[in-house]
């Protein structure tokens, strides 16, 4: 009567299987001691405008940027300059300029140039310009589904990969099995 349609023709949210969960991301810090390698650029794993992804973070950034600012330029700098002075620095500029975005935009294009990450339809200095509190959120997000631990900083980071530390979880805390997710 009529013809099959082949199984992935049907929608995925429709009657069947629920959808399965991205497999647990492993602690991996790919560009610490490892070259970058040729190819194209890669998407951001986030968009620019999805701060509730992580709602702790968003809260704190639109609270005291300067802090999401300092755990982002902490690991981007590699540690050459730590968290407390980058923040600092970044506060400081804020309360005398109002021009914060100017000095964060930098580091956008640094990380950028780490990660081979592709630039947008905007460039990095009108991202931060126009949506600030925005592109901090996807910055750090972004470190932060590449395995680093913004709240530790990045020595602490290195050392985790010297030892070879998988996953970050939070001390004591039990792991949540992927079927209890909503």
């Amino acid at each position: 009567m009529y013809p099959s349609a082949p199984p992935d023709a049907y929608n995925k949210f429709s009657a069947g299987a629920p959808p399965t969960a991205p497999p647990p991301a492993t602690y991996q810090l790919p560009t610490m001691n490892t070259p970058r390698t040729g190819g194209g650029l890669t998407r951001w794993s986030t968009g620019l405008f999805h701060c509730m992804d992580d709602p702790g973070n968003c809260l704190i950034t639109c609270v005291c940027p300067c802090i999401t600012f300092g755990q982002v330029a902490d690991i981007v700098d590699k540690g050459t300059c730590p968290c407390l002075a980058s923040g600092t620095v970044y506060a400081l500029i804020c309360a005398s300029t109002a021009m914060g975005c100017l000095y964060s935009c930098f580091y956008r294009s640094k990380m950028r140039a780490q990660f081979d990450l592709e630039e947008g339809d905007c460039p990095d200095f009108l991202v931060h310009f126009c949506c600030e509190y925005c592109a901090l959120c996807q910055e750090y997000r972004e470190l932060k589904n590449r395995g680093f631990d913004l709240g530790i900083g990045w020595a602490a980071n290195a050392d985790r990969q010297r030892r070879g530390v998988t996953g970050a979880s939070v001390m004591g805390a039990p792991g949540i099995p992927v079927g209890m997710m909503r």
